[in-house]
């Protein structure tokens, strides 16, 4: 996995960062980590400062001032990964719902298969989801199905936030462009790689629920979602 680095953006995640750095290290000796910590109550940049002895040169940490959102974290980690020589730049939570185990298979997609963007999906096999409550799956599978009527976008999971890109796919799109900040922020990343005719492909993983620590997921965050997604197709089909 050379050239490869994770994007793990936190907040208040002190009951998993340890394990998931580990966890991450351990299926690469090559793989490099880039955590977004927003200031987080419960000091876990502190944790990540004091693993960086343990792994010097392969963990980085920026701290932004306060919490700003799923989005911006990425966006900032992007440009940090850009500004260096990384050729493949991943997404991926900190609570273990993600299994680095999947981040071989994600990298192989880009590296050996061709694509320039693959997604750990939920949704192509099936409804692979561990230890979430019927409604939320239901919430989750509904919202990716409604995504593909309104964009025309061939994903089956257009929400997920275990992604891996290409170099060249961040260098194309406006990153200070891209609006949205919560979970529509992962549907608008697709929606314009897929614009660009860029190569996606879906990489069946088995989605599992946090144990430690409390969730993201708002009311407010589902209805940019919502809403968002009309408002970007109708953007889209305008410029044309």
């Amino acid at each position: 996995m050379q050239g490869a680095i994770v994007i793990i953006p936190t907040y208040n995640e002190i009951e998993n960062i340890d394990a998931i750095i580990k966890a991450v290290f351990s299926q690469s000796s090559a793989i490099h980590i880039l955590v977004v910590d927003d200031n987080s109550p419960d000091l876990t940049a502190q944790k990540v400062e004091s693993l960086q002895t343990e792994f010097p040169n392969r963990l980085f940490l920026e701290t932004r001032k306060e919490k700003s959102g799923l989005g911006t974290a990425y966006i900032h980690g992007f440009k940090w990964c850009l500004a260096r020589d990384y050729n493949y730049i991943f997404e991926m939570d900190a609570d273990f719902s993600h299994n680095p185990e999947d981040l071989i298979r994600l990298y192989k997609a880009c590296h050996v298969e061709g694509a320039d963007m693959s997604i750990g999906s939920r949704y192509i096999r099936g409804v692979n989801v561990v230890n979430w409550p019927m409604s939320r799956v239901l919430m989750s599978y509904l919202a990716s199905k409604y995504v593909r009527v309104i964009t025309g976008m061939k994903i089956h999971d257009t929400t997920a936030g275990f992604v891996c890109y290409k170099r060249t796919v961040l260098e194309t799109l406006n990153l200070d462009a891209i609006k949205f900040i919560g979970y529509a922020f992962q549907i608008e990343m697709k929606f314009k790689t897929y614009l660009k005719g860029f190569k996606i492909i879906e990489v069946p993983v088995i989605f599992t629920d946090r144990t430690k620590g409390e969730s993201k997921l708002s009311s407010g965050i589902i209805s940019e979602a919502i809403f968002g997604v009309i408002s970007m197709k109708v953007k889209s089909l305008l410029r044309k």
